[in-house]
């Protein structure tokens, strides 16, 4: 059975806008799933429906076997939230905020819990520091030591490593492998990192204009998408530019590599064809496509 199973959901706002349009996806226990769509897609709306924020227009939303309406207060203490977006109030400490959060929830020993907290996340030396005068990379930190106060089974982030450093962003990445390994964490996250979605996430959900329109594996999406790209140092800028415009290639350059999009069944032909026309190049690199590929493809041809 899955952990968190969302059944039709849909939420209208006034001026008949809908926002979510009848979406039906599961979570399974230990899994990561990215939560994936442009701006606008419906990705906010549905995790402040699942957290009860908002309440859905229609649809149902099961935790643990349990439907979430009914239950809501003893399935909250199994679930928490974190986002770059969202902060904590900022004239607090470290330690006020936590202790203070750690209220809502039903600990026995709140003292060992916000200890161990501390340490996991390495706070010792910001708790007595306010809020509002952390870095961004910091603030990130306190807001999943925060999300992580109840142990929760289920942990819904939005955009968890946004803005922050490759180093901060990668320790946020392997935070959350560590928690699924050691206590079998199911994970929702958003992501507009396509790479950082391929590393982390078992599973994908793509949703766009409020609707559910795939459900697979990041490496299953990539497939789907049929363009490798090329890049090429040719010795020849000119005339690589040259035949790929009047081949109706779309490419780009940047600096003196020149990337060229090609159907993978035809990257033999388009070699091929260089050499018959004289084009001579020094470096060659083929990426296959990827899961920021299917997004791009995705978002364009959508409705």
């Amino acid at each position: 059975m899955p952990i968190l199973s969302i059944s039709n959901l849909t939420k209208k706002f006034p001026a008949r806008f809908v926002a979510v349009d009848n979406i039906s996806f599961c979570l399974n226990e230990g899994e990561i799933l990215g939560l994936l769509g442009p701006n606008g897609a419906g990705k906010t709306t549905t995790l402040q429906m699942l957290l009860g924020v908002l309440t859905p227009t229609s649809g149902e939303i099961n935790y643990f076997g349990k439907n979430f309406f009914n239950s809501r207060e003893e399935i909250l203490e199994q679930v928490n939230f974190s986002s770059t977006y969202v902060g904590l109030p900022e004239l607090l400490t470290v330690k006020e905020n936590l202790t203070f959060i750690s209220y809502l929830y039903k600990i026995s020993d709140r003292k060992k819990r916000l200890e161990k907290i501390i340490d996991i996340f390495n706070l010792t030396e910001l708790l007595n520091v306010k809020f509002g005068r952390l870095s961004a990379g910091q603030k990130t930190r306190v807001g999943l030591a925060k999300a992580m106060l109840n142990f929760p089974r289920v942990l819904l982030l939005d955009e968890p490593t946004a803005s922050l450093d490759p180093d901060v962003a990668q320790y946020i990445r392997e935070f959350l492998e560590t928690q699924r390994q050691e206590f079998n964490v199911s994970i929702i996250i958003t992501s507009h990192n396509m790479s950082e979605v391929e590393e982390i996430c078992d599973r994908v959900i793509f949703i766009n204009h409020g609707k559910l329109i795939a459900d697979d594996t990041p490496q299953n999406l990539a497939r789907s998408i049929e363009v490798a790209h090329i890049t090429l140092l040719a010795y020849n800028p000119t005339g690589l530019l040259s035949y790929c415009a009047q081949s109706n290639l779309p490419h780009h350059a940047d600096g003196k590599y020149i990337t060229v999009d090609v159907s993978e069944k035809s990257i033999a032909q388009f070699l091929q064809s260089l050499a018959e026309t004289g084009i001579a190049y020094s470096e060659i690199s083929i990426a296959k496509p990827s899961l920021e590929d299917y997004f791009l493809q995705t978002v364009q041809t959508k409705p």
